[in-house]
């Protein structure tokens, strides 16, 4: 099978490129279609001049084919005849129904001065000396197969654009099926040994060897985060529930729990310039995994060693419009690690499923919490600042 997700970059640029052969040998085949024409279509001007010239110098009867075959044979290129002065005739320019005598040679006029821009006169040589001049221009035909090369390359854009989203649609669909599989099946194996877990935690309980251990409180602590990490599983794919959550309490909440679990050379800190009961809309366990990964990724680029800040505060929403009306008001949690840093050009790489500079890693929690926030919350996860050798800041964005 082809790894085509994994090569979309060389495949967005092979479409592109043969999109862009497509144009041009249309174009070029085009061009060579108009040229012959265009040719073709000054060869039988010449003929239609040569025609006027022998009807008005022949002194014999006229040949019923000069006049059906040649004369009224251009039924397709509009042309005009001059004295040099005046239009003496005209044959295949458009008039309105109804016109003046005014006006039409007012139009007859503004189409001959058309037709000067673009093509030179035809010489009609009459008797003593006279000379008429017959000026024409390109046929409809001609014209739009003009325009064809610029239709084509816009219908050929339109495919381009249509063929784009259609593949970042499909992987969008498959990863979101993979997420859903994935998730749904490892919720499914955690039930079975928790619980099992439960069961030994209830016999330890009741057990005179170790009642009063404090080894099986922390077993219960650890039973209820795998419970809780079983209903973080379970909600993938479906549509989560989402209150209105005291954002630093949950945030406190998230970070307690992993405080104790990390380095403790890693030092946690929460600021905020938000009242202390602003809330936010989230699905508490979801927005506690997204503050996990984050972070979790936070500690491994500091290895083991540094601070982890955690700001609350208040952005200025960009949608100018909104579903229900107003636009929502939104608050941020930036979070600054004093870690290695992300090079610019693996900002938004670092959100790609696989990706990773672990030697052990799947690479998917910060895929995972982007799509928490983003799918599910409606909010935003971006990198917001990175300096190599400095540190980085994630903010995660949310609804109120």
């Amino acid at each position: 099978m082809i790894p085509i997700y994994e090569k979309k970059t060389r495949v967005k640029i092979l479409v592109a490129a043969l999109a862009l052969l497509i144009g041009a040998a249309t174009v070029v085949y085009t061009n060579l279609l108009v040229q012959r024409v265009s040719e073709r279509e000054q060869q039988q001007i010449q003929l239609y001049a040569k025609a006027q010239q022998f009807i008005v110098n022949s002194e014999t009867d006229i040949n019923p084919f000069v006049f059906d075959e040649i004369i009224n044979g251009n039924t397709t290129i509009p042309v005009i005849l001059t004295d040099g002065t005046n239009v003496v005739s005209a044959k295949n320019v458009a008039m309105p129904p109804g016109v003046s005598v005014a006006d039409s040679v007012a139009l007859l006029s503004a189409e001959l001065a058309i037709m000067k821009e673009k093509h030179p006169p035809i010489l009609v040589k009459l008797g003593a000396g006279q000379v008429n001049y017959i000026y024409y221009r390109d046929s409809q035909l001609l014209r739009q197969l003009r325009t064809y090369p610029l239709v084509q390359l816009v219908v050929i854009g339109c495919l381009a654009i249509i063929a784009y989203f259609a593949f970042s649609a499909s992987r969008r669909a498959e990863q979101n099926r993979v997420w859903v599989g994935l998730a749904k099946e490892t919720a499914h194996q955690l039930g079975t040994p928790l619980s099992s877990l439960v069961g030994w935690q209830s016999y330890l309980r009741e057990s005179d060897r170790f009642r009063g251990e404090p080894i099986v409180e922390e077993l219960g602590k650890d039973i209820r985060r795998l419970e809780i990490i079983t209903e973080r599983f379970s909600n993938i794919g479906s549509v989560p529930v989402l209150k209105d959550e005291n954002l630093l309490q949950s945030t406190r909440n998230a970070i307690e729990y992993l405080q104790s679990r990390v380095s403790k050379k890693v030092v946690f800190k929460i600021e905020s310039d938000l009242p202390m009961d602003t809330p936010a809309r989230i699905n508490v366990p979801l927005f506690d995994w997204v503050i996990e990964n984050i972070c979790k990724n936070a500690v491994d680029a500091m290895d083991g060693r540094g601070s982890i800040t955690l700001h609350l505060r208040r952005v200025r929403t960009r949608r100018t419009w909104y579903r229900r009306g107003a636009p929502p008001r939104q608050v941020a949690v930036d979070i600054t690690d004093t870690g290695k840093g992300i090079p610019k050009n693996k900002m938004e790489s670092v959100f790609m499923p696989g990706y990773t500079t672990k030697k052990r890693g799947w690479g998917l929690g910060l895929a995972l919490a982007k799509r928490i926030i983003e799918n599910y919350h409606e909010g935003k996860l971006f990198v917001k600042w990175s300096e190599m050798g400095r540190g980085t800041t994630f903010r995660v964005v949310l609804n109120q």
